[in-house]
């Protein structure tokens, strides 16, 4: 098969990494906006997460990145922590054919001083959300006279959160002449300002494929609400899904339907503004990793989510308008997979319910949920944590080592490695969880031993 990425013109050794990466062809929002974006023009870009938006705007990043300036040249904005940090993850990967190259990610959340140490070392591309940048800015901690590209990724989430004036205050600070990427699931009026503001002469790129119905299969029943429990596990039966993840309009929903799931049988997560950057960052890892097969969110907690292959999204509660729910919607059918996305509302909520299928108009109502009896969701995997990370220079393949080496584990028993500055979670099947437990806590990790510990 011919890789497609090489009609790009990109260097040789970029697309020996691209296939590395098992990019084996562009997606449609690859394949309609890099040719603009290579040749340095400012793009529009409406698009879904899940689209493959991130590989098409850090190409042309990667593809003008001069190593050998050692300032910053790109500026990525992200709404949270958590997509930036997905981001700049996948910068690094792609910049993999290229040595010594610096992505310095500037987020809330985490300590302030040491992000300035990082500053005064240089770096070559910064990802950041715009409350921490600005922060640095107003504080002189960075240069931003060399920088050429300046990107926007899921504007829309960053506008819904109140960065508009922070954004436009970065960009005062910036080159005027730069190259500008906005990436946006919608474009309403807020985002039609911002680009015109912001961008010169954009070229403006629509993913026809944004949420259609040939890609998420959506389903609404009507229930009576104290049904609502007592029917997710038939709904995640008749999916037959492997990652579920449920939306509740109020925290203490969450924590209601999550007594309620364990007591039916069912291994659960759950993420709402009330947890600390520490723990939310574990309660992500334990849901991407199939160890809890089912985490239950708000929508402010869930904003800036990148988690691939979750099979069902279910509405707990109704969205409040059709923009929130297209976000939720959206955390499924990733990257050309098909999901199910499933709404239960009662009477009261219909008049939120056909505004949502204006937008939808492909919708199923079901009167029923057929009985699916012989499916039971069960995770897969178990999670371990240990008490190391980047800054102990530890590494996935470190962990990967040891585990087959002293536990004589298969790399297939071994699932994702998250590693952290300080601290470090690997998901191991569970039938292999305590094996691997006793041998990682008796033996070294690349010559030291760490405390682990089963999450």
């Amino acid at each position: 098969m011919i890789n497609n990425f090489k009609l790009l013109q990109l260097k040789e050794e970029f697309i020996i990494n691209l296939d590395s990466l098992e990019y084996k062809f562009m997606t449609k929002v690859q394949e309609k906006s890099l040719p603009y974006s290579l040749e340095g023009k400012d793009v529009i870009v409406q698009a879904k997460t899940g689209s493959g938006k991130t590989v098409a705007f850090s190409i042309p990043v990667v593809n003008k990145l001069n190593v050998k300036k050692f300032a910053i040249q790109t500026l990525v904005l992200c709404p949270t922590r958590e997509l930036a940090n997905q981001v700049a993850i996948q910068i690094k990967k792609l910049c993999r054919h290229i040595h010594n190259v610096k992505v310095l990610t500037l987020c809330g959340g985490v300590p302030f001083k040491p992000q300035v140490a990082s500053l005064r070392h240089k770096a070559h591309i910064v990802v950041g959300t715009p409350g921490r940048v600005l922060k640095h800015i107003s504080e002189n901690n960075i240069e931003l006279e060399n920088i050429n590209t300046l990107v926007l990724d899921e504007a829309d989430k960053m506008l819904d959160m109140g960065f508009y004036e922070d954004i436009m205050q970065i960009i005062e600070s910036l080159p005027k002449k730069r190259q500008t990427m906005l990436f946006s699931a919608t474009y309403e009026k807020n985002i039609e300002e911002l680009s015109s503001n912001i961008l010169n002469e954009p070229i403006f790129i629509q993913d026809e494929e944004v949420h259609t119905n040939e890609v998420i299969n959506q389903k609404f029943y009507e229930v009576k609400q104290e049904e609502k429990s007592e029917l997710l596990p038939k709904l995640i039966s008749l999916a037959k899904a492997k990652s579920v993840l449920i939306f509740c309009n109020l925290k203490i929903s969450c924590e209601k339907i999550a007594d309620e799931i364990f007591e039916l049988g069912y291994d659960c997560v759950i993420l709402n503004s009330d947890l600390d950057q520490k723990l939310r960052d574990e309660t992500l890892v334990l849901f991407s990793n199939k160890s809890y097969p089912i985490m239950i969110a708000t929508d402010v907690a869930s904003r800036g989510l990148d988690i691939d292959n979750i099979d069902l999204v279910i509405n707990y509660d109704v969205a409040k308008d059709e923009k929130v729910h297209t976000h939720r919607i959206g955390r499924t059918a990733r990257a050309g997979a098909n999901g199910i996305a499933v709404t239960l509302y009662t009477k009261d909520e219909m008049d939120k319910v056909l505004e949502i299928k204006e937008k939808f108009p492909h919708i199923v109502f079901e009167k029923t949920i057929q009985e699916e009896d012989s499916y039971k969701l069960e995770s897969l995997y178990r999670t371990l944590y240990i008490n190391g990370g980047k800054k102990h220079k530890l590494r996935a393949g470190d962990i990967v080592g040891t585990l087959i080496a002293t536990a004589n584990l298969a790399k297939d028993d071994i699932g994702n490695i998250d590693i952290f500055p300080f601290h470090s979670y690997v998901a191991i099947k569970k039938e292999f969880e305590k094996t691997a437990l006793k041998k990682l806590n008796q033996n070294k990790i690349k010559g030291k031993f760490y405390k682990v510990y089963p999450r």
